[in-house]
């Protein structure tokens, strides 16, 4: 298994931080998030990550390197970064022709997230954390079953049984992943590069069966706002590096 680590946004929000940082690099828990990120997959056994990279894209390779333990590291530039995130994944489509990881780098997240994503037998899946509280900004997954059947911020199906935030971890099997070169493809060309890849995957689970993990009542956050970044440091990080024995 190999990953696809999107890191080249801009993240205005978080600005003044990010002005002359990638958002990834910032520190939580004395390191960066994206080291920890590696870190995990690298104790999970995936061989290579890919990080696409944009803003400060030098600082990335400089603290990544090009190897951690047994994990090789690669890199995809986007030199569209200021645009939509449908970009930086469409730019690593060479890397979506085999079962991949595809993830946000700026989540704080316990290494269980990896091996459950990874134990699922289904060979497409999203995590999903049904404890979420909807402020407009998540990223909300339908389910049917076991079948994630429409996402996104203000995507809501006309029925469904489940509903929850998605992590921004996707495990793209084979068969998804050649669909899904496809429709990024189609959104960039409808939107102009300006959607995020999210819409994408929207298409893909119409006519996919992509499944679901829960993640309910484990720690994690995915950093947008200085917020959420306080909160990663002071209370989400503590509770990960208890569960992970760090």
């Amino acid at each position: 298994m190999n990953a696809i680590i999107l890191c080249a946004g801009v993240a205005r929000r978080l600005a003044p931080l990010t002005d002359r940082t990638q958002k990834s690099l910032l520190p939580v828990g004395d390191r960066p998030i994206l080291a920890h990120m590696l870190d995990a997959l690298e104790s999970v056994g995936v061989r290579e990550s890919t990080l696409v990279v944009g803003h400060c894209a030098d600082q990335v390779r400089q603290i990544a390197g090009t190897q951690i333990g047994r994990m090789r590291i690669s890199y995809v530039d986007n030199p569209q970064y200021t645009k939509g995130s449908v970009l930086s994944l469409y730019m690593a489509r060479a890397r979506l022709v085999e079962p991949v990881l595809v993830m946000d780098a700026d989540v704080i997240f316990p290494r269980e997230f990896l091996r459950r994503l990874l134990r699922v037998p289904a060979p497409s899946a999203f995590l999903v954390d049904q404890g979420f509280r909807d402020t407009g900004e998540e990223v909300k997954f339908y389910t049917r079953g076991d079948r994630v059947i429409a996402l996104g911020k203000k995507v809501i199906p006309e029925a469904w049984e489940g509903v929850g935030e998605g992590i921004g971890f996707f495990k793209c099997g084979a068969e998804a992943a050649a669909e899904l070169v496809g429709l990024l493809a189609r959104v960039i060309a409808e939107s102009d590069g300006l959607s995020e890849y999210e819409d994408a995957f929207n298409l893909l689970v119409q006519g996919h069966h992509v499944g679901w993990v829960d993640v309910t009542g484990l720690p994690w956050t995915e950093i947008d706002f200085a917020e959420d970044l306080r909160r990663a440091r002071d209370e989400v990080w503590p509770l990960v590096a208890r569960l992970d024995g760090a």
